[in-house]
């Protein structure tokens, strides 16, 4: 069975590094001229599908918006995962569960394991109950050829009393979040990429050594949010692993066609290239 790790680095090869979000949430449904329902919610998923298959490494549906539709949205959810499934393009499930125990189990059965209902090519975790409360999730997520992305050094401001607090050894914690991904990443070997991601956000300086992660690093905050192509390729020179911008709402806005989703997250990968390009 081929890793997650590999499985990305051979997808990112093939589609390059962009990551597009797939947030459905009130307004782009307005926007789009669908209806605030778990009916409007499929047709946007549908697109999303339709757009994003075999054009971008990474889709990223962020499960708080097909939630919010309760049961017949968590439903649109998991046919959107399975559709993914059958192609090329890979997809990481933003929900940012973390906790301890038996409940972590449980969420490691319904997203991680081998047949999860939920299960996705990768999940977004929280470490702030401790990163190796998250330990039922890596054993899970390796037994079935997935990956994680572990939250770090985030780009709310809420979160840096938190991230830059000094570790028990030094450092901040969101560094000691990143290292403890690159001991569990070990096993890929040099230049290899592991199966513990790391999420940093990309919309001002993250003051990281990402070295030694030698897995991917996802990078929310291109577009809309406010960092451009150039400011990702310059804030994260040096790392260590795969580098996966994410996109949504400068993408999505190009919607509902299809089509111009593809043809907007085309154009947005030729300038992430060629930034990368200018760079050297």
């Amino acid at each position: 069975m081929t890793g997650f790790g590999q499985r990305l680095v051979d997808a990112v090869a093939s589609h390059g590094p962009l990551c597009a979000g797939i947030d459905p949430h009130p307004a782009l449904l307005a926007q789009w001229g669908l209806t605030d329902d778990a009916d409007g919610l499929a047709s946007f998923a549908d697109a999303c599908l339709a757009g994003f298959a075999g054009t971008v490494a990474v889709v990223k549906p962020q499960a708080a918006f097909f939630e919010r539709h309760g049961a017949a949205g968590v439903a649109v959810l998991e046919r959107l995962l399975a559709g993914f499934a059958g192609t090329p393009t890979l997809t990481l499930l933003d929900a940012k569960r973390g906790d301890i125990g038996s409940t972590m189990d449980g969420y490691a059965d319904a997203y991680l394991r081998v047949g999860a209902p939920l299960g996705a090519d990768a999940l977004t975790l929280s470490p702030y109950l401790g990163f190796d409360s998250l330990e039922p999730a890596f054993v899970a997520a390796a037994e079935a050829g997935r990956g994680v992305f572990v939250l770090a050094r985030t780009s709310n401001p809420e979160g840096a009393p938190v991230q830059l607090a000094t570790a028990p050894g030094g450092g901040t914690v969101a560094q000691a979040v990143v290292d403890a991904a690159g001991v569990r990443n070990s096993g890929a070997g040099a230049g290899g990429c592991g199966d513990v991601g790391v999420v940093v956000g990309g919309t001002r300086e993250h003051g990281l050594d990402l070295s030694g992660v030698n897995g991917p690093v996802l990078v929310p905050g291109l577009g809309a949010q406010g960092a451009s192509p150039a400011d990702v390729v310059a804030r994260f020179a040096g790392t260590a692993g795969p580098v996966l911008p994410v996109a949504a709402r400068s993408v999505l806005r190009a919607g509902p066609d299809p089509v111009a989703l593809q043809d907007a997250a085309r154009t947005l990968g030729e300038e992430l290239a060629s930034a990368r390009a200018g760079s050297h």
